[in-house]
């Protein structure tokens, strides 16, 4: 479905998005992103294979809608995934929810001043369909999270506000274009940019100490380059329409730690203390007061309870298959190193005067 007309990446320097810009390239689109500055602070996007003949950077401001119009205009498909994706902040309002609300308002509006327009693909989450685990449900497409609020998840609070009001801008104005989300899990693999994302800073988090065991917890993870295709699909599915959870697979602490071990990350200091039963997880629960607000809060909330997320409407309406998840956060890791995010692995001792590198 290659078009003369651009397709539109707001945000396009960040972790989705930069391979979002790299996917549509490379199929041969021609691709206009939005980014906070101006183009010769991204020389990783301005390297893409195609990016010299194909991709436009223009700069937009999440909080100024008027400044998406120029961005939109000629564009048939906008992919949004611009927002602030950020755990603990002093001010949720204005540190999230204002920035997420108010920028997935202001493509909405622009993208219908700007004509022509055919279909939004929004980047939302997970987090917009539960905050807290049911050990005895499996999440789909049809919940939506409707417990957190400014003080309890306020990062889930602002992707759940955030797509909802896009659902609703949709229903009541009619603009003329489609709305498809993407509810992505925790997003991992390497990355296009110099930044580290979140879910790659806690894997990183778990290798060098911070936590002060093994709990239990389980996440569903998601490659970042299978999180693109999701999008790209979505844009290109003439009746792909809805929501779309998108997650690989689970993977629950113990085993997490376990792999990174086998997998040549074991002279890290992973955690070793087995928090996993009834007394570990007591204790974590009381020492979840002891740290950041949302951080304890996501503790006392997902502790001991099981996640499991329904992804079958993505895999039969978009034909998506996904990369294994040890194998998506292995290559992370190994970017993590190579960036600098993460010291290299210490050489291993494996016998007597030899080493392994």
């Amino acid at each position: 479905m290659i078009t003369e007309k651009p397709v539109c990446v707001t945000g396009a320097s960040g972790f989705i998005a930069s391979h979002i810009v790299a996917g549509l390239l490379a199929d041969g689109y021609r691709v206009r992103g939005t980014t906070r500055k101006s183009r010769e602070h991204y020389p990783f996007l301005l390297q893409l294979p195609g990016a010299e003949e194909r991709l436009e950077l223009v700069e937009a401001d999440l909080l100024r809608k008027e400044s998406f119009l120029p961005a939109f205009r000629e564009c048939e498909y906008v992919i949004h995934t611009a927002s602030p994706y950020v755990i603990n902040v002093k001010d949720p309002a204005k540190d999230l929810v204002e920035p997420a609300l108010q920028g997935t308002m202001g493509v909405m509006e622009a993208a219908r001043s700007a004509g022509g327009v055919k279909r939004v693909v929004l980047t939302s989450s997970v987090a917009a369909v539960t905050d807290e685990p049911d050990s005895t449900k499996v999440f789909t497409e049809r919940d939506w999270n409707t417990r957190s609020s400014l003080h309890r998840h306020p990062y889930h609070y602002s992707k759940t506000v955030a797509e909802k009001s896009a659902w609703e801008f949709v229903s009541r104005q009619k603009p003329g274009f489609d709305l498809v989300s993407i509810n992505p899990s925790m997003v991992t693999g390497p990355a296009l940019g110099p930044d580290i994302n979140t879910t790659n800073a806690m894997i990183r988090d778990i290798m060098i100490g911070v936590y002060p065991g093994i709990m239990d917890l389980n996440w569903g993870f998601v490659d970042v380059r299978d999180t693109a295709r999701a999008h790209i699909l979505a844009m290109e599915t003439s009746g792909a329409s809805g929501r779309y959870l998108c997650s690989a697979g689970l993977l629950d602490m113990r085993t997490l730690v376990e792999q990174l071990s086998y997998s040549g990350y074991g002279n890290y200091p992973l955690p070793k203390t087995d928090l996993t039963g009834r007394f570990g997880t007591a204790l974590m629960m009381a020492l979840s007061y002891t740290q950041p607000r949302d951080t304890g809060t996501y503790i006392r909330t997902h502790i001991g309870r099981s996640l499991r997320y329904g992804c079958s409407k993505i895999k039969q309406e978009l034909g998506m298959s996904f990369m294994p998840v040890m194998e998506s956060i292995l290559e992370g890791v190994e970017d993590m190193v190579r960036r600098g995010h993460l010291a290299p692995p210490r050489s291993r001792r494996v016998g007597p005067g030899k080493k392994e590198a």
